[in-house]
């Protein structure tokens, strides 16, 4: 496994469009770390986002080696789907719909 320091989320999101998405691990909505597992051609890697420590690029020597490191994420992080273009405020308005109940003011 090599592992490369990568100072941008920009930089971490070219290399994702590039790649084709294995799956995502961590939700940075929710937690600290979100790590992505994607294939470029012959090479399987880890894009790790951080916002509390350094964001990193992880290549691996063959699958087993990554589909282990994935189990290991799933592990640490949980399994919680991280959802691409959330919006925050739309699903919380939804969240604290009230049903249609008439209330009278006392």
């Amino acid at each position: 496994m090599e592992e490369i320091e990568i100072s941008s989320w920009p930089t971490l999101d070219a290399i994702k469009k590039s790649a084709k998405l294995i799956e995502k691990v961590g939700n940075l909505q929710t937690g600290h770390l979100m790590s992505v597992f994607c294939r470029i051609e012959e090479d399987f890697l880890e894009l790790c986002y951080s916002d509390t420590a350094a964001n990193y690029l992880r290549r691996f020597e063959d699958k087993e080696e990554f589909e282990t490191a994935l189990e290991q994420r799933k592990e640490e992080e949980g399994e919680a789907p991280y959802e691409e273009n959330h919006d925050f405020e739309e699903n919380f308005e939804e969240e604290n719909k009230t049903d249609d109940h008439n209330f009278e003011d006392k």
